[in-house]
């Protein structure tokens, strides 16, 4: 195996050696604390932009399987940092192992490196940009290229990763979904700002007829179809760099019932004239305690984000809904009058538990108790 370094733009080097392509990817680099479900990370589009640093010490252990797959075009995280990578992979679904899909794919792996220590280290200096490279291990050189580069948050990272065209989508769950399917139809709008399959799954089983469109579909040509809900998915990087969807969002409060997920909630924040900030080292994992404050149920989520709606900027027109129990931050909101709500967690799991699940089915309710 060939030697590889992973240098940060504060001057921290770390040392491994390559697997999957060759080459060099630079990307802002964070922790995902999930033990499993490494290949619905590496697929996620909200990854795009970010390095990926795994704190499991083994990932690949089950292999590559077509079903797991959460996007379009496959892995959407500039690169990988594990401890170690397995290539003898043991599962009956496999049909590859890691370093054979990050080969087809071309992407830039590292291994061997104490990703223990790496997480430690970005949890008291910060999520910062990164570069690993299997090419040019002078860590001047690369400690070079990585300040050069301005930042994820210098760019509109949805715009990589949004649908070109509307679509239909009809799957469902597997069959082990604990969301029970309803007979009744409603029709739901889908803004894709790096939607996860499994989000559009939930749908499917919570009874809508679901389609997907474009992030940069205007509001107007939304609203003419005439659907009975509005969705704003995931997605990648600064809610501020989308500016359309946020003028979009303005232009259909009020018209439809809204739910917002992940980056859809903090457009949904903006929109409502609030304001974001960005974490010092995001959430990233499938073991995050969040407390529903209308129930005072305590529900164990999926997350992936790096920034977080200032609730007291919306004042007056959204409420709390959410609280995460680590930190204490904002996990969703609701309006005060309209019917409009959403959460900054993934309630579709993919990977992760499925205690947020009934969140698809709450919409629902919203929307028929609006009929």
């Amino acid at each position: 195996m060939n030697k590889a370094l992973l240098v940060l733009a504060d001057g921290a080097v770390f040392e491994g050696t390559s697997f999957g392509a060759e080459g060099e990817t630079i990307g802002e680099v964070v922790f995902n604390t999930s033990m499993t479900g490494y290949q619905e990370i590496l697929t996620d589009s909200s990854y795009k932009g970010q390095i990926v640093t795994m704190t499991y010490t083994q990932i690949g252990n089950y292999g590559i399987n077509e079903e797991d797959i959460e996007s379009q075009g496959g892995i959407k995280a500039e690169g990988f940092v594990v401890k170690e990578a397995c290539d003898l992979p043991s599962n009956w679904r496999s049909s590859s192992s890691l370093t054979e899909y990050f080969v087809k794919q071309n992407v830039v792996g590292i291994q061997g490196v104490d990703t223990r220590a790496l997480t430690k280290y970005l949890r008291d200096h910060g999520a910062q940009m990164g570069i690993i490279s299997t090419t040019d291990l002078n860590p001047g050189s690369l400690l070079e290229k990585v300040r050069a580069h301005p930042g994820i948050s210098a760019f509109d990272l949805v715009k990589d990763v949004t649908t070109p065209r509307i679509y239909p989508w009809t799957e469902g769950c597997w069959k082990w979904c604990v969301v029970e399917r309803s007979k009744a139809v409603l029709r739901v709008a889908v803004y894709d700002f790096g939607v996860k399959f499994n989000i559009l799954r939930n749908f499917v089983e919570a009874g809508f007829e679901v389609t997907v469109v474009p992030a940069q579909t205007p509001a107007e040509k939304v609203l003419e179809t005439d659907p009975d809900g509005i969705v704003l998915s995931n997605g990648p990087g600064d809610p501020e760099m989308v500016t359309y969807a946020i003028e979009n969002t303005r232009k259909l409060l009020g018209r439809k019932p809204i739910f917002g997920i992940c980056l859809g909630h903090q457009i949904l924040g903006l929109a409502l004239g609030g304001r974001t900030y960005k974490l010092k080292f995001g959430h990233h994992g499938g073991n995050h305690p969040v407390k529903d404050l209308s129930t005072g149920r305590v529900e164990i989520t999926s997350q992936n984000h790096n920034y977080c709606v200032d609730i007291e900027s919306v004042r007056g027109k959204a409420k709390l809904t959410h609280k995460n129990l680590y930190d204490g931050t904002e996990e969703g909101m609701q309006h005060v009058e309209l019917p409009v709500f959403s959460v900054q967690h993934h309630p579709e799991a993919g990977p992760g538990p499925n205690d947020s699940v009934h969140l698809f089915k709450r919409f629902r309710e919203m929307i028929e108790g609006g009929k």
